[in-house]
């Protein structure tokens, strides 16, 4: 089947079809670093990390650019005499980090940071200048704007009219020509940090956020490159205003457009302007990470997600059923059955992730699997359930859960449980052992009353919370 995805530009499903099949390229934006994660921040970039591991099984090699916006304004506001601008962004891009890591993320082939790149940002706000798409504004400021009616296909990505846009407010409006101009450069300013600034044929000043990832991926991945990805809330003016600026000055840039859903709280966006974020960090402290992706990936990636606490439920229930399943097999297995081995993927799970990224289709066949593997070991048949296991783990690692099998979260909290039911477990074997029979029901039915179940094999009893 071929792989499809929806491009937000087109407004449709389009089939998948690489400049390179040898090499997919993909430039996902990054975050601007004035504070740390939240959670709408991680469902962001799993969304990407899924697709890229998708890509990587389908073609092989993925060179995956996410870049870090480490000079703005709101990096700039949030600054101190203490933590100078430039300190608090490398704070919080190892914030970003750790709580991508936390929860699988891979790391991109390349991560740039914008303050690396300035010379060819310059060199492509010259170029747009000397092709009459931009111009330095005329009241000396040393700001520098695209001029959006130079260019008849400015509004293309959101299907929107110049006349039917706000104005844009990344800067000064005295020096524009018109009032959805953006800022390609801006001049420096006399409240702002010294050395926030750059010199530039147009003066002292810094680089407007726009034209920062159209530098980025084009000296990264080339003048054009396969998915341009994102969040929902970033398609206009940010990727509008990208694929302007780079199209205007002659660059093929994305040929797909791809978009993630928003994290939601009570159905309104998750955003620190707004106050009702969740900080990853928070999350990840409490929570089995691993609870964490699963809840984050089981929803479609372009679908709004509202996250609550039986969300968190709901995964860690459903992502006990795989790990019971899969120490199931561990202990009841032969050796010779090879229960390390990853078998091809079920072909219902590889046709709902090249149907858009299916995930939630692809859970489904993980979990029918699952179930498929359960009875085969309750009929004591060996083969299914081996086979059963094999398509369980290849299912895994396509879908990034790496941490399933084994102990689960290996967190007090668990140690401490197993503690305790391994104790009632040697009481109820004593009792048997002693013919006490009143004694065993009792522990058996306590154990039961708090919702774990006990699995009598030759190998010894095992527990497992029910799910």
């Amino acid at each position: 089947m071929t792989l499809r995805l929806y491009d937000t530009r087109a407004q449709q499903l389009r089939d998948f079809v690489p400049l390179d099949p040898e090499n997919i390229t993909m430039y996902v934006c990054g975050p601007t670093v004035q504070s740390g994660p939240h959670i709408g921040h991680v469902r962001a970039a799993l969304s990407f990390d899924l697709l890229r591991r998708w890509l990587t099984h389908r073609f092989g090699r993925v060179t995956f650019v996410r870049n870090v916006t480490d000079i703005d304004d709101k990096v700039l506001v949030n600054a101190t005499d203490v933590e100078p601008w430039w300190a608090l962004a490398y704070r919080m891009e190892q914030e970003f980090t750790e709580a991508y890591a936390g929860v699988g993320i891979l790391p991109p082939t390349y991560e740039p940071r914008a303050t690396a790149s300035v010379p060819q940002m310059q060199e492509l706000i010259a170029t747009l200048i000397d092709r009459g798409h931009a111009y330095p504004a005329p009241d000396g400021s040393g700001d520098v704007y695209f001029d959006v009616r130079s260019w008849p296909a400015y509004g293309s990505l959101t299907n929107q009219s110049v006349d039917a846009m706000e104005a844009a407010e990344d800067a000064d409006p005295r020096g524009k020509r018109n009032p959805q101009d953006f800022a390609l450069w801006k001049g420096a300013k006399a409240d702002e940090q010294a050395d926030a600034t750059w010199r530039s044929p147009w003066g002292p000043g810094r680089p407007g956020w726009h034209i920062e990832c159209s530098a980025m991926s084009k000296r990264y991945l080339g003048a054009e490159f396969d998915i341009h990805g994102g969040g929902l809330d970033l398609r206009f003016p940010h990727h509008e205003n990208e694929l302007a600026q780079s199209t205007a000055a002659g660059d093929g840039f994305a040929r797909y457009w791809v978009h993630n859903g928003l994290v939601t709280v009570g159905g309104q966006k998750m955003s620190k302007s707004l106050g009702n974020f969740t900080l990853a960090s928070d999350v990840l402290s409490e929570r089995d990470p691993q609870v964490v992706r699963y809840a984050l990936a089981a929803a479609h990636y372009r679908s709004s997600l509202d996250l609550s606490e039986s969300s968190w439920a709901e995964a860690e229930a459903a992502l006990g059923r795989i790990r019971t399943f899969v120490e199931r097999t561990e202990r009841m297995l032969p050796q010779t059955f090879g229960w390390g081995d990853r078998a091809p993927l079920p072909e219902a799970f590889a046709a709902a992730m090249d149907d858009d990224l299916g995930i939630p289709q692809a859970l489904g066949v993980l979990h029918d699997t699952v179930r498929a593997g359960n009875a085969a070991l309750d009929a004591d048949d060996i083969e299914g359930a081996a086979a059963a296991r094999s398509e369980v783990l290849a299912m895994l690692d396509v879908l990034g859960f790496d941490r399933v099998s084994g102990a689960s979260t290996g967190d007090a909290q668990s140690s401490a449980l197993d503690a305790l039911v391994q104790t009632m477990i040697t009481q109820r074997a004593q009792a048997r052992a002693d013919k006490d029979w009143a004694a065993a029901d009792r522990i058996r039915d306590a154990i039961a009353a708090a919702g774990i179940t006990l699995e009598d094999t030759p190998a010894g009893t095992h527990w497992s919370i029910d799910g």
